[in-house]
């Protein structure tokens, strides 16, 4: 009896479809730079995930060290088997990943701390966004960054389901779902789903799932305030003729987009 073909890992799925960890690195690297002028040394990217971004961060100069934290360990497994052992001993050793809650405070102090793919819109409570935001402050030195990827817009909001084919390798392409499917609001809780859709026209639903509260700019800025962040940033998307061009800029207005993405920057001196 033939044997039923194994079915993708959802983490390789999703690292195709919405990640580019080799460019966000060296772009962190650089908004740093421009902020202090000076290089990052050490970066800590929180709700890390299967870590990427920290393997390229660690690759891109021979002093640069990195620490993933989070929560779940499958993730982080996958990372380890997929990302880490492909590493070169010196690049491993300036890597480390944890198992930690970001709510507590590393012993290591960070030059730079990411929070992408708006994964700290789990903290649905002022208070426990500001725990976090204290924490990250907490846990920078002296000229420190906390970099945050949000988004918003009536089309962060409405119900609806956006397909993206991605290739796998040169004969296999499979079809990624951002499902959005409800949004209160009087609390801003939203809930999100990914699916894939395979080549032989197998769906594997709700491979991802997210129960957030979309937080505004200057909810964020002023929460950052709070924690003692001195002072913030917003690096808004340029577009050209109506369409966004995956540049990012520094700016105090922004325009009022259907869908955008932004970073907010809490800065430390």
């Amino acid at each position: 009896m033939p044997s039923t073909p194994s079915l993708p890992n959802k983490h390789e799925l999703y690292e195709l479809s919405v990640q580019s960890p080799d460019t966000h690195a060296a772009w962190f690297d650089q908004i740093y730079s421009n902020t202090f002028k000076k290089k990052a040394l050490h970066l800590r990217e929180d709700f890390c995930g299967t870590f990427q971004l920290s393997c390229e961060w660690v690759k891109l100069r021979t002093k640069n060290t990195a620490l993933g934290l989070d929560l779940d360990p499958e993730p982080i497994s996958y990372g380890m088997n997929h990302h880490f052992s492909k590493m070169t001993s010196h690049q491993k050793k300036r890597l480390k990943v944890a198992q930690q809650d970001v709510l507590s405070p590393t012993r290591s102090k960070s030059d730079l701390i990411v929070g992408c793919n708006f994964s700290f819109c789990i903290f649905k409570k002022r208070d426990q966004l500001l725990k976090y935001f204290k924490s990250a402050h907490a846990s920078l030195n002296s000229k420190g960054m906390l970099l945050l990827e949000i988004a918003g817009g009536p089309g962060m909001i409405a119900p609806m389901r956006e397909k993206k084919e991605v290739k796998r390798s040169r004969k296999e392409k499979f079809t990624y779902i951002w499902h959005q499917k409800s949004f209160d609001p009087i609390t801003n809780n939203a809930h999100y789903s990914i699916h894939f859709k395979l080549g032989n026209g197998k769906t594997l639903k709700d491979q991802f799932t997210y129960d957030w509260r979309l937080w505004s700019i200057p909810e964020l800025r002023e929460t950052l305030q709070d924690a003692g962040f001195k002072e913030t940033m917003i690096y808004w998307e340029t577009e050209h003729e109506g369409e966004g061009t995956d540049e990012y800029v520094p700016t105090e207005k922004g325009d009022n987009s259907y869908a955008w993405v932004a970073y907010v920057l809490g800065i430390k001196r």
